[in-house]
């Protein structure tokens, strides 16, 4: 194993753990009228069983930024490191600059390993890049990424 795979995997296992963002209640999660600026998806990988609710914030007017991002979810290493990852990486970005975000990962993800991750671009996230040589985990890695695309789409 290279250097940089070994840091790569050791950042994956850290986020899977620590899970930045992991806490949105049981209680927040249904029935909830969400008010303008507030966005959230529940999505699920049927052939694992991977799943999570992702909620997310914004604030500003014609130029959005998020604000906030609380999750809650049960999977893999994989997709637990994805959602704590994007956490950290989307707080404080504006809504169009994190569409651009979500839409590189995706293409890395679907590369099947043609692809390097830009690190400038996907900080943490370039960690995962790994993945896209394995198709059946690219869906693992890419779940809180859809939830946080159909939340954001939400907040309009």
């Amino acid at each position: 194993m290279s250097a940089l795979d070994s840091l790569y995997q050791q950042i994956i296992l850290e986020h899977a753990k620590t899970r930045t963002g992991a806490d949105l209640a049981d209680d927040q999660l249904q029935g909830l009228h969400l008010p303008t600026g507030v966005g959230q998806c529940h999505q699920l990988n049927p052939v694992c069983g991977d799943e999570i609710t992702l909620r997310v914030l914004t604030t500003g007017g014609a130029a959005p930024t998020v604000s906030e991002v609380h999750w809650a979810g049960d999977g893999c290493s994989i997709s637990m490191a994805s959602a704590s990852i994007l956490t950290e990486l989307i707080v404080g970005l504006g809504v169009e600059e994190v569409h651009g975000l979500i839409a590189n990962f995706r293409e890395v993800m679907r590369s099947r390993g043609k692809l390097d991750a830009d690190e400038e671009i996907l900080g943490d996230a370039a960690a995962l890049s790994g993945v896209s040589k394995f198709p059946a985990r690219v869906k693992c890695a890419m779940l809180a990424w859809v939830a946080a695309e159909d939340a954001l789409n939400q907040t309009r």
